[in-house]
């Protein structure tokens, strides 16, 4: 643990900091003066990122229990505490199950889930004594049927079930647990649909506000349930998905 720590800027910490969701709220937190750690596994484009911010980086593969740990602990000890941690990493593999190997699978899971559960781990520890906030990141795919999603869904509902039951086990400690089920979000990640003409016009009916997602929607709402305006808000799964999960358009 860092010595005590005077300073009311909150300090955050980003795991997934180089992808589309990630990097949009790594600046947004940068950009109103929080202290920043950005976490992810290409450590040449992290460091990039951290430099054009001003974030200190920590390269880490968030999938390994030890990796989070160390890096939780290393924001501790520099900043002196930890007022917010945020998962943004993640991975989308659309295949039916019959032709999903095995191996597809477990990469599925340990990206997807077992990221959110080892930094969840690692952030409430260090968060015990002080309270703190932390969001993860889930999929609408996680609550409504969509073709050839069966193991990202079943990836982010266990995301789901995580926030929740986290959220109920922390709360007597002052930490809170959300997380947010996005739509599809233009990111590079999801570029194999959003490039293709044909498959970014069915995707976007799909979406009752006629329009797929940009990464600072998501961001917008992760950054406030980080911070301290959602202050009595724990266990919820916030949709960002333009009414993909829930509102079916004409």
């Amino acid at each position: 643990m860092g010595s005590p720590d005077s300073d009311p800027t909150p300090v955050y910490l980003v795991f997934g900091a180089t992808g589309g969701i990630g990097s949009s709220l790594s600046r947004r937190l940068a950009g109103r003066g929080a202290r920043l750690v950005v976490a992810a596994r290409d450590s040449d484009r992290l460091r990039t990122l951290a430099a054009e911010i001003g974030a200190e980086p920590i390269p880490v593969d968030a999938t390994r229990f030890d990796e989070a740990n160390v890096c939780v602990d290393a924001t501790v000890e520099r900043f002196g505490r930890l007022d917010g941690v945020a998962n943004c990493v993640g991975s989308l593999l659309l295949k039916p199950a019959h032709s999903t190997t095995e191996a597809e699978w477990m990469a599925t899971v340990a990206t997807n889930l077992t990221s959110a559960f080892a930094v969840l781990g690692a952030a409430a520890k260090a968060m015990t004594a002080t309270g703190g906030s932390i969001v993860l990141v889930s999929s609408a795919a996680a609550r409504v049927g969509l073709v050839n999603h069966e193991a990202i869904a079943a990836a982010k509902a266990g995301v789901i079930g995580l926030t929740l039951s986290a959220a109920a086990t922390y709360a007597t400690r002052g930490i809170r647990v959300n997380c947010v089920a996005p739509g599809l979000i233009r990111t590079p990640m999801t570029a194999r649909l959003t490039a293709n003409e044909a498959s970014l016009k069915a995707s976007t009916a799909m979406h009752a506000l006629g329009r797929v997602g940009d990464p600072a929607d998501a961001a917008g709402a992760i950054d406030w349930l980080l911070g301290p305006d959602s202050g009595w808000v724990t266990g919820q799964v916030l949709g960002i998905d333009g009414g993909l999960a829930t509102v079916r358009p004409r």
